[in-house]
């Protein structure tokens, strides 16, 4: 009479073990699928930012033929697009990722950002000018900065320069945009003072060593700065100082500037020594 009994107990054990096979493979599943979704995310940021910019421009568009539509597949594509100087193209992917509905503030900058390689400065503003005022990063801000600078509205330049400095905590390549906006402008004191405020955030920043040196020049300086220095930077620094002497009519001073630095550089420098040439058979 027991055996009924028993046999349902079997029974219903067996749709338990069932279930529980059922519920714990889901969950491996879902597991698995996060796992994928992590480390798709990690090589995607990997791909976006020291991959070989060909190999990433490839990757991610195979990535978006397969999965259409996906925003951060999207973005890695522009992304990748405007790191290997495919410009065109970058624009376009950047409108793209705009026009999708789960598009953000972020990425109207980084189309701006793309407007402005392509000298498109007129729609570079215009999509920077749409964006709200609070939306304020270190990125809307360089570039607002060099929008003013192309239209030489001083003013407006220096505060989103000054604007964008307090933004982030690595300031020396915008210090250095900074100082070379003063540069063009003619204000060498000001620009020299932004220069070596970028080597005291990056003390190998050549192009910084190399801008201080002209606004120098510029003043008739034509000693080099204090700052740290390879014998070879040493030796392309004092050939800007000597072009700088030469160009005010400050011979004889861009002569020696030359002969010191095709003898400072540890290999031969042939642009300091065919100018150096030049000017002696002229």
């Amino acid at each position: 009479m027991r055996h009924p009994v028993f046999v349902s107990l079997i029974v219903v054990g067996a749709i338990s073990l069932s279930a529980c096979a059922r519920s714990g493979n889901d969950e491996v599943q879902r597991a698995m699928a996060d796992l994928d979704a992590i480390n798709s995310q990690g090589l995607n940021e990997v791909m976006m930012t020291v991959g070989d910019p060909a190999e990433s421009v490839s990757y991610f568009a195979r990535a978006l033929a397969a999965n259409p539509g996906r925003i951060d597949l999207m973005r890695g594509l522009a992304t990748s697009q405007v790191r290997a100087s495919r410009m065109t193209e970058g624009v376009a992917s950047w409108r793209a990722v705009v026009a999708h509905p789960d598009s953000t503030l972020d990425d109207q900058v980084d189309l701006a950002d793309a407007l402005i390689r392509t000298n498109e400065w007129t729609e570079a503003q215009a999509v920077l000018t749409a964006i709200p005022p609070t939306h304020e990063t270190f990125k809307r801000y360089r570039l607002e900065a060099m929008v003013a600078d192309a239209n030489e509205d001083w003013a407006r330049a220096d505060s989103f320069y000054e604007i964008a400095v307090g933004l982030t905590t690595t300031p020396a390549g915008v210090l250095n945009n900074w100082g070379f906006s003063k540069l063009t402008r003619g204000d060498y004191r000001g620009a020299e003072r932004l220069f070596l405020d970028a080597l005291r955030y990056e003390p190998d920043l050549f192009t910084a060593k190399n801008n201080l040196v002209m606004a120098r020049g510029a003043q008739r300086n034509y000693d080099l700065p204090v700052i740290r220095m390879t014998q070879v930077e040493r030796a392309q620094l004092l050939y800007t100082l000597a072009l700088a002497a030469i160009k005010q009519n400050d011979i004889t001073i861009g002569r020696g500037l030359l002969r010191e630095a095709v003898e400072t550089h540890p290999q031969h420098f042939d642009e300091a020594a065919r100018a150096l040439r030049a000017l002696e058979e002229n």
